[in-house]
């Protein structure tokens, strides 16, 4: 950005929330074009939110062009770009809806193309993206170990029906189950270690799962590699848990998943996860609201 450019409105808003103490708050640009990369991460470390988003014209092909409802997207946490991040898209799309109204919104991602529709209710907008494919992979041990290790939780503390998996829905999260909910409440881990194993597996966040009932889950996601402790509430993750209990059959094809996450950390939210028989790609939506 040139020394004379007029610094770009950086708007506030939560995602998985009504309410503006709730939920995960991103920072949001819907006109980036003016800044580079520097400048995108010096504002999103400014804000210090786990990620913000940044809006700039869409790639020559991104449909629909029409009524100007593409864009390219890109997402930075304090520390660095990621690919794909769910509560920010929320947060965008919330924000654009609030200027354009409801409808259908297409998101050029480094992950690839992410449709989102926003609805409105009762004077209150929900989001819905569409993740890009995702898929499972294998975690060897030493890794799990370490990650574990990192955690401070023993083997014993994770849920036998739960085998870890790195899952990817867009970003790549590894998975792991709480045989307990006071496992899932007691966070302290080591971040540098946790850290340095997430950089060398490439992962975003780590997902820590207990099951409530067949269809409600507790998360929670430890996020170091983005310079903050935890991830309030994380649709990545969320995109990528859906994608991971289908595939274990841990619940059917067709199902509408609830994840509650951020209640531990005092900012409660609530992502929908709804899976579809005959597409792999996960849908995540949740409600949004403007800071301040």
């Amino acid at each position: 950005m040139t020394t004379n450019a007029p610094r770009p409105e950086v708007l506030r808003y939560t995602a998985f929330s009504s309410d503006p103490a709730g939920g995960n708050p991103a920072g949001v640009v819907l006109d980036a074009t003016a800044l580079d990369d520097s400048d995108m991460l010096a504002i999103a470390a400014d804000l210090g939110y786990s990620e913000s988003a940044f809006l700039t014209a869409p790639p020559e092909g991104l449909v629909p062009r029409q009524e100007g409802r593409a864009y390219s997207i890109r997402y930075f946490s304090p520390k660095a770009e990621v690919p794909f991040c769910g509560h920010a898209t929320v947060a965008t799309a919330v924000a654009l809806a609030e200027r354009t109204g409801p409808g259908k919104l297409v998101f050029a991602t480094r992950a690839g193309t992410v449709p989102v529709e926003v609805t409105e209710e009762g004077g209150t907008l929900r989001a819905t993206l569409t993740s890009v494919e995702p898929h499972l992979e294998e975690i060897v041990h030493s890794d799990l170990a370490e990650a574990l290790a990192a955690l401070g939780w023993p083997a014993a503390d994770l849920d036998p029906a739960f085998p870890p998996r790195v899952a990817f829905a867009g970003a790549r999260h590894l998975v792991l189950g709480a045989a307990t909910r006071a496992r899932l409440a007691d966070l302290a881990y080591d971040f540098a270690r946790l850290e340095a194993l997430m950089h060398r597996l490439d992962l975003t966040t780590v997902q820590l799962v207990w099951r409530e009932s067949a269809t409600v889950f507790h998360v929670r996601d430890p996020f170091p590699v983005g310079g903050v402790v935890e991830d309030p509430a994380t649709g990545a993750a969320a995109a990528a848990f859906g994608a991971y209990a289908r595939e274990l059959g841990l619940v059917p094809e067709d199902a509408a998943l609830t994840l509650r996450q951020g209640e531990d950390l005092g900012r409660p939210g609530e992502l929908t996860v709804t899976l579809r028989a005959g597409d792999p790609r996960v849908r995540v939506s949740g409600t949004g609201a403007r800071i301040g």
